[in-house]
């Protein structure tokens, strides 16, 4: 715990003031306690037992003053610490998206997007009642436990030795139970992360599940996270209910000790009736902000276990590391005997390759080829284990990743459409221009039918495009690439979705604007191939043939069943 707050105590500082105020209300509400145990003295002893007619009218005054600084301490200790914790949360909910968003691409391949949404979100919630409601109780809790100690002993200090000594008792079975429940909070916030998860798969894969009807296939397997985040919260909720029955009986023993002391004490006229009632309210009252702090103290495991999910994405570090030089123009781009390693997996093995401007690569092969790797490479999604990629003669690693992707514009055969207007995706990442919008559009046939909405341009698609066609999602994707005038463009089945006429079209377009661009074509259909001036034929990671497509017929075997398969 020490270390936790450690961590998180260094975001105060932004929030002196508000602190102070907090602080305030925490005394306000310890003072007002103690005091409500306090006046039971003169409320017995001068007003019952004395007769004393002036105390009559003065105690409500002071009654009703006790009362209102509690409420009034404990409205604004309320309000300034949540408004804390609550911006401390999302200081550290951007803070770690942003580290997040800076790792590499090898990162997010590993680790199912369910389970990043529930640290960023499930996680840091529960981290917020720490930074926020459960500090604050805890101080206040403990100012009220010194205020409270304080009229006991006031009252008496021999009574006061009796009904405290009970208390050390419960530490070792508090501790105890404080470890159990810190265990649990983290199964608890796996289960969720795997519920998450499995909501994030279901949704994302609704489609399938529908025409396979295998809806109560994922129902069942839900059911089993389900069931097994139930059985770890009731398993929580026992331990946190052990607290305050433990805390009773001991404290049982101590009260136990107090009557017998404190009741001869009063029959033997060494204590007044007012002076014994005011100390057991003040054990009484005392009894209740320990049980709190138990309870809290229980609770913080939860917060502990969450904060070391979250510091487990905190130490990931990028590898893919930016240079500082900006790339103006990129003229060539050539691979240099290059091996690209996914852990123990060989994706690309001794690739050499040149590329200048204007010039239309096509990459083909089997999957699994190595060609998507190879683009890869280009974008620094990863880096080369062995050998060279360098553009315009300089490694690729010297330049900034921001100024080498700014000149890089890549469709995949996965389409990702963001839920905004038309011109918002076909704009995504650059200034806005709605002339270069529908310019692009034009570009990739895609004008036609966008003009066609009820909208145009500022029509808003939904989640992953899903009021469009396949077809016409792919052509937002090449109007994207097209709208950022790239000089490396990568088509990495780009035209899969589309039309015989539709490829056919965006084929001469991409004859049009690649004059200026290097271009890398990645095709299985090799008509989309046909007006590449190099061919690189790709087979287990290793380019074995490379040249035109008249080369190829006449020299490689591997370009030429291929050829045939694509021709039957």
């Amino acid at each position: 715990m020490k270390e936790f707050y450690k961590q998180y105590i260094p975001y105060f500082k932004n929030y002196k003031l508000k602190f102070l105020f907090s602080v305030i209300g925490m005394i306000l509400v310890a003072s007002g306690t103690a005091g409500t145990a306090y006046i039971i003295e003169p409320l017995l002893d001068d007003i019952f037992i004395n007769k004393d007619r002036n105390m009559l009218f003065v105690m409500p005054f002071i009654i009703v003053a006790l009362y209102s600084s509690k409420g009034f301490g404990g409205y604004i200790q309320t309000y300034y610490i949540s408004f804390i914790g609550q911006d401390i949360v999302r200081v550290i909910r951007d803070k770690l998206l942003k580290h997040v968003l800076k790792l590499d691409i090898d990162f997010f391949q590993k680790k199912q997007s369910g389970e990043l949404i529930s640290r960023i979100t499930n996680d840091i919630n529960r981290i917020q009642a720490a930074v926020s409601n459960q500090i604050a109780d805890m101080i206040r809790e403990f100012l009220t436990i010194i205020g409270l100690v304080t009229v006991a002993i006031y009252q008496s200090p021999e009574l006061a030795f009796y009904g405290l000594v009970v208390i050390p008792l419960a530490i070792i079975p508090l501790g105890k139970l404080a470890k159990k429940m810190k265990k649990l909070s983290f199964k608890s916030q796996e289960s969720v992360s795997d519920i998450t998860s499995h909501l994030s798969e279901t949704f994302n894969n609704i489609e399938l599940i529908k025409a396979n009807s295998t809806e109560k296939l994922e129902l069942t397997r839900f059911s089993v996270h389900n069931q097994n985040f139930f059985n770890i919260n009731i398993k929580a909720v026992k331990i946190n209910a052990l607290v305050s029955p433990l805390m009773e009986i001991i404290g049982s023993l101590g009260f136990a000790a107090v009557i017998i002391v404190g009741g001869g004490q009063v029959i033997d006229g060494v204590l007044t009736t007012g002076s014994f009632l005011s100390f057991t309210t003040a054990l009484f009252m005392l009894y209740t902000p320990i049980k709190r702090l138990s309870r809290l103290y229980n609770q913080m495991q939860d917060a502990l276990a969450a904060n070391e999910r979250i510091n487990e994405l905190f130490s990931h570090s990028k590898t893919i590391i930016s240079g500082s030089n900006k790339l103006e123009k990129v003229n060539t781009i050539v691979f240099d005997k290059v091996n690209l390693k996914y852990d123990d997996f060989t994706a690309l093995d001794n690739i050499s390759l040149e590329a200048k401007l204007g010039d239309k690569i096509a990459l083909i092969g089997d999957s699994g080829g190595g060609k998507s790797s190879l683009v890869n490479l280009i974008i620094r999604f990863y880096d080369v284990n062995k050998g060279a990629l360098k553009i315009n003669g300089k490694d690729i690693k010297d330049y900034s990743i921001s100024s080498l992707r700014n000149k890089i514009s890549i469709v995949t055969q996965r389409v990702y459409i963001l839920n905004d207007t038309i011109t918002a995706n076909v704009s995504y990442g650059c200034d806005v221009n709605e002339e270069k919008v529908i310019e692009s559009l034009k570009q990739a046939h895609a004008y036609e039918f966008v003009q066609a909405l009820q909208n145009g341009i500022n029509t808003i698609l939904d989640e992953s495009g899903t009021n469009l066609s396949g077809g016409q999602r792919q052509r937002i994707a090449i109007a994207r690439a097209l709208y950022k005038d790239p000089e490396i463009l990568i088509l990495d089945e780009a035209t899969s979705a589309l039309d015989n006429e539709s490829e056919s079209i965006i084929s001469e377009i991409i004859d049009e604007i690649s004059a200026n661009k290097i271009t890398f074509i990645i095709a299985h259909r090799l008509s989309t191939i046909k007006s590449a001036n190099k061919i690189a034929v790709f087979k287990k990671g290793n380019i074995i043939a490379q040249g035109s497509e008249e080369d190829l017929l006449n020299t490689c075997e591997e370009y030429k069943r291929l050829y045939k398969l694509a021709t039957i």
